[in-house]
This record gives C-alpha cells, structure tokens and sequence, in this order.
C-alpha cells in the first residue's frame, strides 16, 4: 500500500550515521515515518502513541540484545 503524504517530508538523518547506510526518520500528519538511506521507497510508519511507547521501551532497557 502506498501512502501519499499532502505535505513535504523533511528526512534527518541519525546523528551517529558516518556512512551512507543509515536510519532516517520524518513527521507527517501526526505520523513518525522510519526508511533506510539505501532503499528509501520503503518506508515503515507510526502513530505517535506507537513512537512514544517504543521511545519509553528503549529508554527503560527492554530491548537489550
């Protein structure tokens, strides 16, 4: 499915990235958009709540390898 965004992405990239494969993520009507650098048509898509929890998660340890 293809989702068509009415406003202009803004894409940064993560702070840590030194090379061209990196994490790059945007904001577009109330969702958090996630690609990869390398295959930027593929594009993973959050609600707020979604990020808000998976940003809670991380910061509290629960997806330690």
């Amino acid at each position: 499915m293809k989702i068509q965004f009415t406003e202009a992405l803004l894409w940064q990239k993560a702070k840590r990235c030194t090379g061209g494969n990196c994490v790059e993520a945007a904001e577009a009507e109330g969702q958090v958009l996630l690609r990869n650098s390398t295959n930027p048509n593929m594009i993973l898509t959050f609600t707020a709540e979604e990020w808000d929890a998976f940003v809670d998660g991380v910061k509290k340890g629960e997806f330690s390898f």
